[in-house]
């Protein structure tokens, strides 16, 4: 089964599906991407298929650097970023609860950064996702 509620590999989740699916957390979904639309503009997004293992995911871009992966699931979304090492030294330096810094620690590490995934459930956790993108952007 797909991490992303849309496994389907024919199907490009339409927003009336969105909706459905993320139910109230569509309202932080529309809110952070309008946010980071704002403070990283131009920004493309493009739906992707990550395969059976992961179903579709929408990716935001700004030129040709990928800001960040948002994956819908059951009520709820999950943000995926590349943090490198000055990222993640960045991160550290900004209030964040402890509970995210210990996902960034636990994050696998890849060549291009750590694989961090936040799940967003709350305006503060959509909030937490804002503060990384700009320290990922900004180093």
């Amino acid at each position: 089964m797909a991490l992303s509620a849309f496994g389907d590999k024919s199907c490009e989740p339409q927003s009336s599906e969105l909706r459905a699916v993320l139910g109230r957390s569509a309202a932080r979904w529309d809110e952070l991407i309008a946010q980071l639309e704002a403070a990283f503009s131009p920004l493309a997004l493009d739906w992707n298929f990550g395969g059976a293992k992961w179903g579709w995911i929408l990716r935001l871009k700004q030129k040709k650097r990928t800001v960040l992966y948002l994956t819908p699931c059951k009520r709820h979304f999950i943000a995926g970023f590349a943090l490198g090492q000055k990222a993640v030294d960045a991160a550290r330096a900004i209030p964040l609860d402890n509970s995210v810094l210990a996902v960034i620690d636990a994050a696998p590490k890849y060549p291009e950064g750590r694989g961090v995934r936040i799940e967003v459930r709350t305006k503060r956790d959509a909030e937490y996702v804002k503060q990384l993108a700009d320290v990922k952007m900004s180093n």
